[in-house]
């Protein structure tokens, strides 16, 4: 199928302070991201939409990721399971760090309690601040990328924070019809699927 995906960015910190999350919820910087935590927030997320790209990567490749300097996680907790998470990539370049939110957003079951818009809010702010935990060039630009892949939602959340678009690329991509699921993607067996389908 053709993919188009937008790039935006931000090149000064908002204006805007993060709203409180509620009260039932928790958002912790988690410091202790494993490949295989990692691997399974990108999945629990990722599965409802079409996130493929990483599912086949190997432990060695998540584990590289997380190395690189800056590289930070945000996880939200709600009823004592994770409900959604930001995963911050920062690189370094000649006029500062650029802090990429590479992956963000909610568990299925956390969607439509408002709290997606509030999550992006956190994750900005730390984007911004991350220069102040680890020790890198100040943050010149925090950018993301979307695409039809992602959420029916993200490309406006993200627009409404103060993203600005600042390139589309459309390019025919190899994807199921349908997303695998968070089961799937998280490393269940396909096979309930199949039995529930009648094959």
């Amino acid at each position: 199928m053709k993919v188009t995906t937008t790039t935006l960015h931000m090149r000064l910190p908002p204006d805007w302070a993060a709203r409180p999350l509620p009260d039932e919820t928790r958002l912790d910087r988690a410091v202790g991201v494993t490949p295989e935590y990692a691997r399974f927030l990108y999945g629990l997320v990722g599965g409802p939409w079409h996130w493929t790209d990483r599912l086949e990567w190997t432990r060695q490749q998540w584990a590289e990721e997380l190395a690189v300097p800056g590289t930070e996680f945000w996880v939200l907790y709600g009823e004592g399971v994770p409900w959604g998470y930001v995963h911050l990539q920062p690189v370094v370049a000649e006029d500062g760090t650029h802090v990429e939110v590479r992956y963000f957003g909610l568990a299925e079951q956390a969607i439509g309690r408002g709290l997606g818009g509030r999550l992006l809010e956190h994750g900005i702010t730390a984007a911004w601040s991350l220069t102040q935990r680890f020790d890198l060039p100040q943050v010149a630009r925090v950018w993301v990328h979307t695409c039809a892949l992602d959420g029916p939602a993200a490309l406006a959340n993200y627009q409404a924070r103060g993203f600005v678009i600042c390139q589309t690329e459309e390019a025919d991509d190899d994807v199921p019809d349908e997303p695998l699921g968070s089961w799937v993607s998280t490393g269940g067996s396909t096979r309930g699927r199949l039995t529930e389908a009648g094959h």
